[in-house]
């Protein structure tokens, strides 16, 4: 039965509206799952440390994908609250036109500095060639990656999550399929790596924009945008928490990847490789929730219904909690299976690699309110709040643990590292959302 932004939220209807997103998100962590156990089993190692070494750099270009996506569609899902479809059509056209002229941009940028970039982040002897060409091969799809990452947003501000799902999964599909012909059939190792997710990139980004370009039964459909900067800055600023989280983690990747490589060399790199890859398919569960309960949120705000805002937070709340502690038992216990599915073939490598994993599990216990507070803040047009809940945890509190930590826990500090930025990041979301009841409404 199809699900309307304006009805009244049941745990039942909460959960089967922000399902195929939260489907969607873990899917995509999936395929990208696939594309490092390729790597890691078929082209080795020191290709799997080279992709790992420039993915956050690479992944820093796309935050502005996140930014319009979350942002734009806050603002569009809030219009179409308000009762103004044509201006929330407007709206819409406006962020996509942003997104594909700042791939445009960001793709140059990109592929001219790709040497000096991996050069900066450590790459030498055999990981730079490798992380070279995975990098500039990568970027070439960076405008439908972006793309992608806003069409995630907006199909569920248009109504239809469960076309967002069916597209990522062909996308993975695609990339998956890439990835058992040009990695595991033919040994083109990082090159068909990048070239099969070059084509799930436009899978995912393309065909929703022709989508959205034809008559289509959804509220939403692309019309001939027009420069309006105060809303474009708006959903920039309502964004920026998005950006924010997607920017911090990049960057912070960057510097496990150098305590790492100055603690234990290569070895590190892959172990800390295997856990992101991993870690995305749990954190997915959060995010798919957050980003799918998003456009709720905006229109019950914009419409002025307060119970029902208050009960959507209640609701998520608890089902956060729910979801912070199953999550976190099944990836303690899952740790070793999962290391080994990429990392078999090396017992030292799969032992520090499970031993990470178990350590670095512990986070979710946290994680979940504050990925869903920041989310909640960017609901309600709040980019300020929403971004300092991201910059604390991904970014401030992260960077503190990863230096201080070491110095007393040695290794196991840096997997505890994001446990420790996670518990004092609830504490602030918690103050954000206890102070602000009254003035969104929410609280009593």
């Amino acid at each position: 039965m199809h699900i309307r932004l304006s009805e009244h939220f049941t745990y039942g209807k909460l959960l089967r509206f922000t399902f195929p997103t939260v489907v969607m998100l873990i899917f995509t962590s999936i395929y990208g799952v696939v594309d490092g156990v390729f790597v890691s089993n078929y082209a080795g190692k020191t290709a799997f440390a080279a992709v790992n070494l420039i993915m956050p750099a690479l992944m820093i270009f796309a935050t502005v994908g996140f930014m319009l996506g979350t942002g734009g569609s806050a603002v569009v899902a809030r219009t179409m609250g308000e009762g103004d479809l044509p201006r929330a059509n407007r709206y819409f056209s406006l962020m996509i036109a942003a997104g594909f002229l700042a791939g445009l941009v960001l793709t140059v940028i990109a592929e001219l500095a790709m040497e000096p970039l991996c050069l900066l982040l450590g790459a030498t002897g055999e990981l730079l060639p490798l992380a070279v060409l995975y990098g500039r091969i990568l970027t070439l799809a960076l405008i439908p990656f972006i793309l992608q990452n806003m069409f995630q947003s907006f199909l569920v501000a248009a109504e239809r999550p469960k076309l967002g799902l069916w597209l990522t999964v062909a996308a993975g599909l695609t990339n998956m399929l890439g990835d058992w012909l040009l990695v595991g059939v033919l040994p083109w190792g990082v090159a068909g790596a990048a070239i099969a997710t070059v084509a799930s990139s436009f899978v995912g980004g393309v065909v929703p924009l022709v989508y959205f370009l034809l008559p289509n039964k959804t509220p939403l459909r692309l019309v001939k945008p027009r420069l309006e900067g105060r809303v474009l800055a708006q959903a920039c600023s309502n964004g920026s928490s998005e950006m924010m989280s997607n920017l911090s983690t990049s960057l912070v990747s960057i510097l496990y990847n150098f305590q790492l490589m100055r603690l234990i060399g290569e070895d590190g790199v892959a172990a800390f490789g295997v856990i992101m890859y991993v870690n995305f398919i749990f954190i997915g569960v959060f995010m798919g929730y957050s980003i799918g309960a998003g456009p709720v949120i905006s229109y019950h705000y914009g419409a002025g219904n307060r119970e029902e805002l208050r009960s959507l937070l209640r609701k998520s709340l608890l089902l956060m909690l729910a979801g912070c502690a199953g999550l976190t038992a099944a990836a303690v216990f899952l740790a070793g299976p999962l290391s080994r599915i990429f990392v078999s073939y090396d017992p030292g490598l799969l032992a520090l690699t499970t031993r990470g994993f178990r350590l670095y599990a512990l986070s979710f216990l946290a994680m979940g309110f504050n990925i869903f507070g920041s989310a909640f803040f960017t609901a309600l047009s709040n980019g300020v709040l929403s971004a300092a809940i991201a910059f604390l945890r991904t970014l401030l509190f992260q960077t503190a643990a990863i230096f201080i930590l070491p110095l007393f826990l040695g290794l196991d500090g840096i997997w505890l590292a994001v446990t420790a930025a996670e518990l004092l990041a609830l504490a602030v979301t918690a103050l954000f959302l206890f102070t602000q009841g009254r003035r969104y409404g929410y609280g009593g």
